[in-house]
């Protein structure tokens, strides 16, 4: 059944999304992690060697002539660092060149350096062909007496953040891949958990669908007795007769009820059968419009009808004259008195013929909107008992709609009255 199917599909994409958030954290930590790890080794290693580089360098302003073996305080190019020295007048005293590629951006991350002593700074640069380069660096000042130089150390290290990039697309797709498998099988046991409300559903379906016919034959029987006690002569007791009258009155609400729960039993059941001909939809709706017109006028409310243009769909009869009939009835019942009902056809096109049923009742508060097709379902209970409401009418004629292959809405506003609007499939297959 749909409800169910609708449920499971609920299920499943709750879960799924409860996945992809735990996911989506787990790759971002994970991110960030190695991230921080590839950061705090590299910012250490760059710190060590320009502390390294600063000391040779000192040792050399203040001995000119004695030879500084370099190895002691600096790893070769080989592994990717690199160093300038600049003097006061921003003159190169010393370096060990980047790459040839490279050295131009190294250059210009110099000329604009703007970063406190010591501190580690990654920066990115993309070549003409989009390749993409990042390295690390730091600053540090060399001072000797009243000479002044200024270290910029810094590490190629574009192979460990494509490292990184690549170690987080691999997370992405094993977690896209994880949360598939995640979901299907959110879904089998979405289904298996539904099992059991399933089958009792069914029950009840069942039960409901048995009691109902089992009930027509004894109504039909008191419905039978209440009217031949009516119209027997010798009954003149006004007190008795009134009886009567109240009787035959609540069985005939039961009588209703007994049929619209058996053919809500029946469409849950896929058992409800219709029978589609050609028909003139103008010609319905003008005689449920004359059929129901006595009950309005009973509450001084003027029912009209207009736009009645010929319009020939493939539909069943009754069925269409049974869902008109409950549009105009609910839009009776809920209209005070001196108030108006209007029936409606509107434009059609080539697929779908349009009509609508607008009253100017109590109308329907936005929040029950989406809960009026509902079975059992009243806005305002005390008010649909009183009414003689038994909340299956638009649950009815929903289920009518469906079967024809149409749609149905409603919109509405407290205290201004309400409109539903009905759009029927023109060329239903028989």
């Amino acid at each position: 059944m749909e409800i169910f199917g609708r449920s499971r599909r609920q299920l499943a994409f709750a879960y799924a999304l409860i996945m992809c958030l735990f996911m989506a954290i787990i790759i971002f930590v994970m991110h960030m992690a190695m991230n921080w790890s590839i950061f705090s080794e590299q910012a250490q290693e760059l710190s060590d060697a320009a502390n390294g580089v600063a000391e040779a360098q000192m040792i050399y302003l203040q001995n000119p002539n004695v030879p500084v073996d370099e190895n002691r305080y600096y790893k070769s190019v080989n592994d990717r660092l690199f160093f300038y020295v600049f003097n006061e007048n921003k003159q190169l005293v010393n370096f060990e060149r980047a790459s040839f590629k490279l050295e131009p951006f190294i250059k210009s991350v110099i000329e604009n350096w703007n970063i406190e002593e010591g501190r580690v700074e990654v920066f990115s640069h993309s070549n003409e062909l989009g390749q993409l380069t990042t390295v690390m660096m730091t600053s540090k000042k060399i001072i000797d007496g009243e000479s002044l130089q200024t270290l910029y150390v810094g590490k190629d290290v574009t192979a460990l953040y494509s490292g990184l990039r690549k170690a987080t697309y691999a997370q992405v797709v094993l977690g896209f891949m994880a949360l598939l498998i995640a979901s299907a099988i959110g879904y089998y046991m979405a289904g298996k958990a539904l099992i059991p409300l399933k089958e009792a559903y069914d029950k009840q379906k069942q039960f409901a669908a048995d009691a109902s016919h089992e009930l027509r034959t004894p109504l039909a029987v008191l419905m039978s007795s209440a009217e031949l006690l009516l119209a027997d002569p010798s009954i003149k007791n006004p007190f008795l007769r009134q009886v009567l009258e109240d009787v035959k009155s609540e069985v005939k609400k039961m009588t209703n009820l007994v049929s619209d729960l058996l053919m809500v039993a029946r469409s849950d059941n896929n058992a409800l059968k219709v029978k589609i001909q050609r028909l003139d939809l103008a010609e319905i709706l003008e005689q449920v419009v004359r059929t129901m017109k006595p009950l309005a006028e009973k509450k001084n409310i003027k029912l009209i009808g207009e736009n009645f243009s010929k319009t020939l769909i493939n539909a069943d009869e009754q069925k269409i004259k049974q869902l008109a009939i409950i549009l105009v009835d609910n839009a009776i019942k809920y209209t005070l008195e001196g108030g108006s009902v209007l029936v409606e056809m509107e434009n059609s096109n080539n697929n779908r013929a349009v009509f609508s049923v607008m009253d100017s009742g109590i109308g329907i508060a936005p929040e029950d909107l989406d809960k009026v097709f509902e079975r059992f379902y009243r806005v305002d209970k005390a008010r649909s008992r009183e009414m003689g409401g038994n909340g299956l009418g638009l649950a009815i004629a929903s289920e009518i709609v469906k079967i024809h292959e149409g749609k149905i809405s409603v919109a509405s506003k407290l205290g201004e009255g309400t409109k539903f609007t009905v759009e029927l499939k023109i060329n239903l297959k028989k």
